[in-house]
């Protein structure tokens, strides 16, 4: 919100040195579309535009949890329980995820199409990468919570947020039935 505000000021200097002072007219062309444009940003940034709620999905762990078998159908029933609770998802998935479910290799758009998301909200890591500093990077920038089974042991120094109870939805099937607790 700051930077919003730091640009607004700036903008409307601008316009008033372009209003008084002769021959810095033409400043008016530039002064004031960016005044416009810095307060939109700052009334965007104030007023919450973005109200949704996000989550981050670590794909790869949670397409285990129903009888620790890879599966998309795992997922989709996941990603419905979560959107029905108001959450918007973002699913992250190691590379070796459309092997585990198909055989060869998905990218992140063949995987969205898959879980019906947009494209943008689904991300499979490179090859080589491990996807928990992303999920973890993710959630942060967010500010919002993680679905997974996964302890984050090997990044927890760096994420005390992992400590917050709750930060990390857990869940399993019992009996078929999904367990999540969304708090």
């Amino acid at each position: 919100m700051t930077t919003p505000l730091i640009l607004l000021g700036l903008s409307l200097a601008a316009l008033a040195a372009a209003v008084a002072i002769p021959g810095l007219s033409d400043l008016v062309l530039l002064a004031a579309p960016s005044a416009l444009a810095s307060l939109w940003l700052l009334l965007r940034a104030a007023l919450g535009k973005d109200r949704r709620k996000w989550i981050v999905v670590d794909g790869s762990n949670v397409m285990h949890w129903k009888d620790n078998t890879p599966r998309i159908e795992t997922l989709r029933e996941v990603l419905a329980r979560l959107i029905r609770h108001g959450y918007t998802p973002g699913v992250v998935f190691d590379a070796n995820a459309g092997y585990l479910i198909s055989g060869r290799y998905l990218d992140d758009g063949a995987l969205a199409r898959m879980l019906d998301l947009p494209a943008d909200r689904v991300l499979v890591v490179p090859k080589g990468s491990p996807a928990d500093p992303v999920v973890l990077a993710t959630a942060r920038d967010l500010g919002a919570r993680i679905v997974s089974n996964d302890r984050f042991r090997d990044w927890a120094e760096g994420h005390p947020e992992l400590q917050e109870p709750g930060w990390v939805v857990r869940g399993d099937y019992r009996d078929g039935t999904l367990r999540m607790d969304l708090g």
